[in-house]
């Protein structure tokens, strides 16, 4: 991502930190129209869930300058979610849901730079997450190793 982009994606996200109770409900309910099956997912309180959400995504946002340093946490988020069997398609499912709240929630700052920023934003999110999912690297050091080698 280039500064650029991270400054839109922090500067739109706390636009929507106010908001942060309704961008949760927006967000499941988009998630839920998408795919009904992930419903199945969320057994506990959806409302503390969504709580938990916008509170992940507030530290990783605000976290993006210095991505590096939460990249492990990220990578252990994604582990965490294998136990849920998360498919691949999954993430653009989430994805779709993400950039829809944002738009609903940011109306016209959500302008085309915003959105190919977030875009950004997800797409290494989640290819962190995905690749603490993979039983191929159960360790993160492991991982990151791999990763300098490519």
């Amino acid at each position: 991502m280039t500064p650029v982009q991270v400054e839109l994606v922090q500067s739109s996200w706390e636009k929507v930190v106010p908001i942060a109770k309704q961008a949760a409900d927006l967000f499941y309910g988009r998630l839920f129209e998408l795919n009904p099956q992930l419903k199945r997912l969320f057994k506990d309180d959806i409302d503390e869930q969504g709580k938990k959400l916008m509170q992940i995504l507030t530290t990783v946002v605000r976290g993006l300058k210095q991505f590096d340093r939460l990249e492990m946490a990220v990578w252990q988020l994604g582990r965490r979610h294998q136990v849920y069997r998360i498919a691949p398609e999954d993430f653009n499912t989430v994805a779709e849901a993400l950039l829809w709240t944002l738009e609903q929630g940011l109306q016209r700052a959500f302008t085309p730079d915003v959105k190919q920023a977030w875009v950004e934003a997800y797409t290494i999110v989640a290819s962190v997450m995905q690749a603490g999912m993979s039983y191929d690297y159960a360790n993160f050091d492991k991982w990151k190793a791999a990763q300098s080698m490519d």
